[in-house]
């Protein structure tokens, strides 16, 4: 399952400054460094680091997420602090549906050595995020975080250098994007299948997929030929719950200069306009944006992206048709799409998972990327709901 949040090469930059000032190590300005925040990156691409919410001593598991218009808190961590949001006129939509908005008011984050203040942070129900990531995920953070600093994202060390707001010198090798930024940064990246067509999409890290396209948006552009591979089937889990998707590849993508080719692209009926067309084609997840490190300069309006490590990393082309979660404290199968390989291997809803491959760690994250070896067929050991165990030998294919 891919999780949709509506989130070579080390970064070198200067910041334009008066001439006498300090300058660190790496280049930046020491008079305008404020700290750095370390982070883990999950399956898809997904930026998680650990926050502390008020004057509350616990850290928390915040996604960092450009597709999020401000900052949102978990109903249950929300309820385990003793804090009461109140219910607003107004609903937040997401893939699969709306929820009416709850907020929270005078609120505040610190992040490493830094404290946002004055935050109004929304409380939504992130459980289907933490049961598929396997962790707690205690909220979400966006604007808020990302409109009031220059942040640079440095995927090759796994951290986050935060300075304040000002100029910059970009380095070389790498493109400077120009987005629209309203509480979502928008930008145009061009894409070619059976025709070239340049539209623009949300810059979404807390997505942990590469492209993103309403069905609406794909059959306007005939962007695809109908002599493509047939699509398969699965599903896409965010705020509203889950929702059904198509899966397939799309021939060209590039952003400025970048190029990629043969992109996993998810198609959805977006009933409820999340990517907002015809205005935006969908958007652009952090599965293929992982592969930049990342200044994110947004009252510049801009984002420099220079390639990294995983910039030639290939592109997750398995498909099992199968999602798991932690449920209870176990690894269980929640979905299996008629048809797919894990259903003819014989994996069944509510199946919990014991082993994969002799692996028992019940680890989620790993399991999910055992699913998608492609070649020799993946060993899962399940105990079913009658309280048999089997070993299944599921084939996982290929959406080439």
């Amino acid at each position: 399952m891919r999780l949709i949040t509506l989130v070579l090469c080390l970064l070198f930059v200067a910041l334009v400054r008066p001439a006498n000032a300090q300058v660190n190590e790496d280049g930046m300005p020491a008079d305008r460094y404020l700290t750095t925040l370390r982070f883990r990156v999950l399956n898809g691409g997904i930026i998680l680091a650990r926050v502390r919410l008020g004057n509350f001593p616990d850290s928390l598991n915040f996604i960092f997420d450009t597709g999020c218009g401000g900052a949102s808190l978990d109903s249950a961590t929300a309820a385990s602090f003793k804090l009461i949001p109140k219910t607003s006129p107004y609903f937040i939509r997401g893939i699969a549906g709306t929820c009416p908005q709850r907020t929270l008011d005078s609120m505040s984050l610190t992040l490493a050595d830094i404290r946002l203040d004055s935050l109004t942070m929304q409380v939504n129900d992130y459980n289907i995020l933490s049961s598929v990531y396997g962790e707690k995920i205690d909220g979400i953070i966006g604007y808020s975080f990302f409109s009031r600093y220059l942040v640079r994202v440095d995927y090759d060390s796994s951290k986050m250098d935060i300075y304040t707001k000002g100029n910059v010198r970009y380095p070389r090798g790498g493109y400077l994007l120009r987005p629209r930024v309203f509480g979502l940064p928008m930008l145009e990246g061009r894409l070619a299948d059976t025709r070239n067509i340049n539209t623009r999409f949300y810059f979404d890290t807390g997505a942990g997929l590469c492209l993103l396209f309403s069905s609406e948006f794909t059959s306007d552009s005939a962007v695809f030929g109908p002599k493509r591979k047939k699509p398969v089937q699965t599903q896409g889990a965010g705020l509203g719950g889950k929702t059904d998707m198509q899966l397939t590849t799309l021939r060209n993508f590039s952003l400025g200069p970048f190029h990629f080719r043969q992109i996993p692209t998810y198609v959805f009926d977006d009933s409820y306009d999340v990517t907002s067309y015809p205005q935006l084609g969908g958007l652009i997840g952090n599965d293929l944006l992982r592969r930049f490190n990342l200044i994110v300069n947004y009252a510049r309006s801009e984002i420099y992206i220079l390639p990294n490590a995983s910039y030639r990393q290939p592109f997750d082309y398995s498909y099992s048709g199968v999602s798991i979660a932690l449920i209870d404290g176990k690894v269980a199968v929640t979905d299996v799409v008629a048809g797919s390989p894990g259903d003819i291997a014989g994996l069944r809803q509510g199946d919990i998972i014991l082993k994969v491959n002799g692996d028992g760690q019940q680890n989620v994250q790993n399991y999910q990327n055992l699913l998608r070896i492609i070649g020799p067929k993946v060993k899962v050991l399940v105990r079913r709901s009658t309280g048999e165990n089997a070993l299944v030998a599921v084939k996982v294919g290929s959406i080439l």
